[in-house]
C-alpha cells in the first residue's frame, strides 16, 4: 500500500478554516489522477496536473464519499466514507504514478497529500485502481 504524503499548505488551510473536516460536512474531498510528481509545496488542485477525462477518467477526480471525523484523546481522525476507484473503458487510463486528496468545495481548491506509487500505471481497458485509503484509522490524523 502507497503511504500518505502531505502538502505543507494543509497545515496552515487548517488553521485558516479551508476545511471542515468533521463528520456530517457538507465539503466533498476528491482524489485524482497524476503522472506528475507532487511536491510539498504544490498548493491548488491542478498542480501538479490532473489527467485528462478520458476512457472512464473524469478529470476532478472522484469523491471519498461521505467523510468521518472524529477527535478521541486529542487525536483528531479523518477517514474516507470510499475508496476511491476508476476502471478503464473504451481505451487506457494513464500513466499515472501518484492519487492527489484535495477539497472540492473551497473556492481555492487546496490541496491536502498525497500517494506515492512508486512506479507509472496503466490502466488497460476493462481494468480497475482503487486508492487504498485506511477505513479504521483514517486517511491522516491530526495530534
Amino acid at each position: 500500500m502507497a503511504s500518505f504524503n502531505k502538502f505543507n499548505c494543509f497545515v496552515q488551510d487548517v488553521a485558516h478554516a479551508l476545511h471542515d473536516m468533521k463528520t456530517g460536512t457538507s465539503q466533498v474531498y476528491k482524489v485524482y489522477l497524476t503522472n506528475v510528481a507532487p511536491v510539498a509545496t504544490n498548493t491548488v488542485y491542478n498542480t501538479p496536473a490532473d489527467l485528462a477525462t478520458a476512457n472512464g477518467y473524469s478529470a476532478g477526480g472522484v469523491s471519498i464519499g461521505t467523510v468521518t471525523g472524529a477527535q478521541t484523546s486529542g487525536v483528531f481522525k479523518f477517514t474516507a466514507g470510499t475508496q476511491p476507484s476508476w476502471t478503464a473503458a473504451g481505451g487506457s487510463i494513464g500513466p499515472f504514478e501518484y492519487a492527489v486528496l484535495y477539497n472540492s468545495t473551497s473556492a481555492t481548491q487546496p490541496l491536502i497529500g498525497w500517494w506515492d506509487y512508486g512506479t507509472a500505471i496503466t490502466l488497460t481497458n476493462g481494468n480497475s485502481f482503487t486508492v487504498t485509503t485506511d477505513l479504521i484509522n483514517g486517511i491522516l490524523t491530526i495530534t
